[in-house]
């Protein structure tokens, strides 16, 4: 497999990379998904001279298998998108994991929202009309950049864009229906951990994230 980026900001820089024709241009903007998604945004937004802010997103994890998402949230504008995986969610039934466990998750889980919402920068930005590029360090299976997808969508952005560095093939693929550009850097053929295709993959807390976003250029 071999290790792809550096760091979070070296990612965002490659994604710039990758995105010149935005370089500049009016009515852009670029909105990491918080947390994993705002360094590198900062970093392509530096690149490309464009302002950026957040948006706020939550994986609906299985229970037992936190890493699995069988859905996701995502908060713009005050308002909260809620994408879920019917068909998993249905086998999860099947299964034996009982819907007081899923809905435990989803109550847990906006309140995490609702929190970030209070205290973040950079989440309440005018989208009408533009251009949204959404950037998160990588994807695997895709359900917190769908979400954000609809959500930018539902705030009036014109144009949706994801951009990641890594993303495994069902997550790339099931993105490109559902925006009007898709970029992933390495689409590896065995996909098993965003963490493992970087050399330094921190966790990164409600300061770190905060502190860049207070940094953030405007639009206007």
């Amino acid at each position: 497999m071999g290790m792809r980026f550096k760091d979070r900001a070296e990612a965002g820089l490659r994604l710039a990379e990758g995105l010149p024709q935005f370089r500049e241009r009016p009515d852009t903007v670029v909105l990491g998904l918080a947390r994993g998604g705002v360094p590198l945004a900062a970093a392509a937004a530096a690149e490309l001279y464009l302002p950026f802010g957040a948006v706020l997103v939550r994986k609906l994890g299985i229970p037992g298998r936190a890493e699995t998402a069988f859905g996701a949230l995502a908060w713009c504008q005050g308002d909260v998108v809620r994408l879920v995986n019917k068909p998993l969610k249905e086998h999860l039934l099947a299964r034996g994991i009982n819907q007081a466990a899923l809905d435990a998750v989803e109550a847990s889980e906006r309140k995490e929202l609702r929190r970030r919402a209070a205290g973040y920068p950079g989440i309440a930005l005018d989208l009408r009309g533009k251009t949204a590029i959404l950037v998160d360090d990588g994807l695997a299976t895709g359900a917190t950049m769908r979400a954000a997808v609809e959500s930018v969508r539902a705030a009036g952005a014109a144009t949706v864009i994801a951009a990641v560095p890594v993303a495994s093939l069902e997550a790339a693929t099931s993105l490109a229906r559902v925006c009007d550009f898709m970029l992933a850097l390495h689409i590896p053929g065995k996909f098993h951990a965003v963490g493992a295709f970087y050399q330094h993959f921190e966790q990164l807390t409600d300061h770190d994230v905060m502190e860049l976003l207070k940094s953030a250029k405007q639009p206007g």
